[in-house]
């Protein structure tokens, strides 16, 4: 049989090459040394003879350091993802492992996978597939159980979730206006309040409140991050309803996530307001927030997010209204505070005055006495 690639040397800078007679293609083999030359380019015509025989010689150099891996299989993968959650994180990927997608390669030793069997699975699954099989296959490079990408990164196909948005301040009332369950009714208001995902709310408790500081902190059941936010009048008159130890809803905090979630679901339809959930109320209090320009950094504390690109993409369709330049440059000159000498006996006037305006009267005033 002729081999494929042959060797050649450039005369400039004395590096051996090996030519594809098939495609034509020249490729560096990295050495100015015959010997290693020769025995890099046999490898690559033993490559294009014997393929099935290279996969069990990979095998048996990748056993040297890893004993499992010609029997390790994509839901082995899954069940060492599965060990590293905790929390709500931990029950998503548990429902992502049972996917019908993955039966196509469930059982499929992992270093014997090629790209076509992971574009079967993202075609025959759903956005979720998309996404979970993305992080699996990105775990098992981290782990070194593949030796290289099996798609390319870039070559991933494109995730589309469905259009996310926050809930209005007049769909809130008009939920509130319906919903005859005393209790359903807090939960509702506070998640408008706090802006919080709906089981850290569903699970927060009396002793988080600390009604001297006028604080409510608690620690984020996803990811264990801190959230603590200060609380105003309105906010006050609803936790005076809740009770005043344990839960603060003792029903809901025991309910599933996901029966509060179609219950809220049901109030929606029967009030024709679509494309919302009770995460909504998450983007509908980043966007609040980013609005009326409350700080960035005491946002993202409030909502527990430990990555500022996390909360903007909460916050990323806010619509705000910026005032003209020449109106904010004149407001920012009224407020600034420029000292001004002033003459013997009106210190006392200075240290009152606080704006440019106040200075110039003040200096006006003691030198005409």
């Amino acid at each position: 049989m002729k081999n494929q690639f042959r060797l050649y040397r450039r005369p400039k800078g004395g590096f051996f090459y090996a030519h594809d007679s098939v495609t034509g293609k020249q490729d560096s083999l990295g050495t100015r040394d015959r010997a290693e030359a020769v025995t890099l380019l046999n490898a690559r015509n033993e490559s294009v003879r014997q393929p099935q025989l290279n996969l069990q010689i990979a095998k048996a150099y990748l056993a040297g350091t890893d004993s499992a891996v010609s029997s390790r299989t994509w839901q082995n993968a899954l069940d060492a993802v599965i060990d590293t959650k905790s929390g709500s994180t931990r029950d998503r990927w548990r429902r992502a492992a049972k996917e019908t997608a993955l039966d196509l390669i469930r059982d499929r030793v992992i270093i014997e996978t090629q790209a076509e069997h992971l574009l079967a699975c993202l075609k025959a699954g759903t956005v979720s597939t998309n996404v979970h099989l993305r992080k699996l296959h990105n775990f098992c490079l981290s782990m070194n159980w593949l030796p290289w990408p099996i798609i390319p990164k870039r070559l991933w196909p494109e995730v589309r979730f469905r259009p996310k948005r926050a809930i209005t301040i007049e769909e809130h009332f008009l939920i509130i206006e319906h919903e005859k369950n005393p209790e359903r009714r807090n939960f509702y208001e506070l998640c408008w309040h706090l802006g919080g995902s709906q089981s850290d709310i569903a699970s927060l408790r009396a002793e988080d409140v600390d009604w001297p500081d006028q604080t409510i902190a608690y620690a984020r059941r996803k990811t264990g991050s801190l959230a603590m936010i200060h609380f105003g009048p309105n906010l006050e008159e609803i936790l005076r309803r809740l009770p005043a130890t344990g839960p603060l809803f003792p029903y809901l905090s025991k309910v599933r996530a996901g029966d509060r979630a179609t219950e809220f679901h049901q109030r929606c339809v029967g009030l024709g307001i679509k494309g919302v959930s009770l995460h909504s109320y998450r983007y509908a209090w980043a966007e609040r927030a980013k609005q009326c320009g409350y700080p960035e950094r005491f946002a993202q504390e409030a909502l527990g997010h430990n990555s500022k690109a996390v909360h903007r993409a909460y916050a990323r369709k806010a619509k705000l209204k910026l005032p003209a330049l020449e109106v904010y440059e004149k407001r920012s000159r009224e407020d600034r505070v420029i000292p001004m000498p002033l003459p013997n006996g009106a210190a006392s006037l200075a240290a009152a005055a606080t704006t440019i305006g106040e200075r110039r009267q003040t200096a006006t005033q003691a030198a005409s006495a």
